[in-house]
């Protein structure tokens, strides 16, 4: 598909803006579930074209709360650098 904006069947509405263009993309998203942080990758989602608000089906966000509640093993585990601001 691309990353050309188009009238998506899924969403036919921005909840935020009202428009009716997205793009699919796939993103990342960071969770701190339990003081513990977690990364998960590769997330489909559709971009609205106008104001850029990110929207997941709800199969998307049922697998990532799987995910983040420990039904699934990470794929690898990093450390991480902490600053305080």
């Amino acid at each position: 598909m691309g990353e050309r904006a188009k009238r998506s069947e899924k969403y036919a509405l921005c909840h935020v803006c009202g428009s009716t263009e997205f793009s699919h993309s796939v993103l990342r998203e960071a969770f701190e579930i339990e003081r513990k942080h977690l990364l998960v990758k590769n997330i489909p989602a559709e971009i609205c074209s106008r104001c850029g608000e990110r929207i997941f089906s709800r199969e998307t966000t049922e697998k990532v709360r799987l995910i983040v509640h420990g039904k699934t093993k990470p794929v690898k585990s990093v450390s991480m650098d902490v600053f305080a601001y």
